[in-house]
Order: C-alpha cells, then sequence, then structure tokens
C-alpha cells in the first residue's frame, strides 16, 4: 500500500480495536422506533446481525411507537397545519417513546432518517460503531413534527436522494452497516477492513476456485502464491476500478 492508504488502513484498525476493548464491557445497544415493526424482523433477525446478537455484543429492541399513543386506534399521525397532501407523525406517542427509553439510559446519538438528512456513508457507519447506546427514529408518512427533530434529534441521516415509504429499511441498513464492524460480529473481524469505501476506494476483483471455468481464467498473479505482488495488483486494481468507476472518491 502506499503510504496514504497505508495510514488511513491503520487508523482505521485503530479505531476497530478501540471498539473490541470498549465493547469488551458494554455490549452496543441499538433501540428503534417504528409504527410499522414488522418490516424490521427479518432484516434483524439473521446473518451476521443474528450471530452478533448470539454472541451478545449487541442487543437489538425494536419498539412500535403505537404503544404509545393515547388514542383508542392507537392512532399516531394527523393532518399537516400547512394543508396539503399526506399525515404528519404525531407529537405526543414519538416523544413519550423516546423519554422512555432515555429515562433509562443515556443514548450517545438519536437518529433520525429522513431524506433530507446528511448523506450516510462508511465513515459515518464507522463513527457509529464505537458508540454504546444508539437510537433510530423511522420516519413514516410525510415525516414527523418539526418539534421532534429541534428538540430530541442529534443526527438525521439520508442513505440516498429518493424517498421510501418509511424509515425502516434505512435503519435496517444503518443497523447492519454498524453491527458488521463489530468485532465479534463477523467470524474473521479484519474482514470489514478491506471492505469498499475504507480506503476511499473501491473493492478489487475477487476470484475463487475453480481456476478455469469455460474458459474464463482467473489472473495468473493471484495463483503465483507471491503476497506482494498480490498484494501490489489488488491495490492497483482498487484505485483502476474506483477512478473508472467512482471518480469522486479520489477526489475526497
Amino acid at each position: 500500500m502506499n503510504t496514504f492508504l497505508t495510514l488511513n488502513f491503520k487508523l482505521l484498525a485503530t479505531e476497530v480495536c478501540d471498539v473490541y476493548f470498549y465493547t469488551k464491557f458494554e455490549k452496543m445497544r441499538i433501540d428503534i422506533l417504528t409504527v410499522v415493526p414488522e418490516l424490521l424482523e427479518s432484516p434483524l433477525n439473521h446473518s451476521i446481525i443474528q450471530r452478533a446478537k448470539d454472541k451478545g455484543v449487541v442487543e437489538i429492541h425494536i419498539h412500535n411507537i403505537r404503544d404509545f399513543s393515547e388514542d383508542k386506534h392507537n392512532k399516531v399521525d394527523d393532518y399537516a397545519f400547512s394543508g396539503g397532501a399526506g399525515m404528519v407523525m404525531r407529537l405526543e406517542p414519538v416523544v413519550k417513546a423516546i423519554e422512555h427509553l432515555t429515562d433509562q439510559r443515556k443514548y450517545d446519538e438519536i437518529i433520525f432518517t429522513t431524506p433530507d438528512g446528511d448523506q450516510y456513508d462508511q465513515k459515518t457507519a464507522n463513527t457509529l460503531s464505537l458508540k454504546e447506546n444508539i437510537m433510530i427514529l423511522c420516519g413514516h408518512y410525510k415525516g414527523i413534527d418539526q418539534r421532534i427533530r429541534d428538540h430530541f434529534i442529534s443526527k438525521e441521516i439520508s442513505i440516498g436522494d429518493f424517498v421510501l415509504t418509511g424509515g425502516e429499511l434505512a435503519a435496517a441498513i444503518i443497523t447492519d452497516s454498524v453491527v458488521r464492524l463489530i468485532p465479534g460480529a463477523m467470524n474473521d473481524e479484519t474482514s470489514a477492513l478491506t471492505d469498499s469505501f475504507q480506503d476511499n476506494l473501491l473493492s478489487p476483483p475477487i476470484y475463487t476456485r475453480p481456476a478455469e471455468f469455460r474458459g474464463w481464467k482467473v489472473p495468473d498473479i493471484l495463483l503465483s502464491g507471491d503476497h506482494k505482488k498480490i498484494e501490489k495488483w489488488q491495490e492497483d486494481q482498487a484505485y483502476q476500478r474506483t477512478k473508472r468507476l467512482r471518480p469522486d472518491l479520489l477526489d475526497e
């Protein structure tokens, strides 16, 4: 690796090591507030996320905001004062849900998933993976009462320039990207260090057995056993792929 990439890699490795010592005594806890908890059942109960929960490195709790409604039908939305189409999540049940949790523990971040939030990226995922307690409020309907954002939310996140039915899928994406970085979540903890975007580069091409299939061959360098040359090839491929597909990352 060149000096710049090596430095970035070492800094990230240090961050991950910090997570290890940090979570050695305190596991991460993620609380998600939603009006449609069913949407989160599958993404957060399988694969790496489930294994991380089984190992005790993370707790994930889903809270139905409707449980905090005082309406006999558990209604949590109402018309906007400004008029127009679309409903707005009411202030009272959301505030009650947030305060129910903050009365029990201190949260490092209270995140709101919203299309007009800060663009989510790997750097943000790395930072969040160092936290102990995170709360994620899933947006729904036309949005939430602005006073909730003004007085309770510490970070607003968008996963892209598009609008979803609700913030549940965005919350699942944030949770997945954060949990996989916690030591113990993945079988090979160093794997996350070589993912795309960690050094503002895309990953190089990867291959597995067989070495030849239908005449399509694995590059000879990868079969050479020369680890220094393989590493140099991977660095060159990562740079060329990034330059071709995401040149904006190199500007950063």
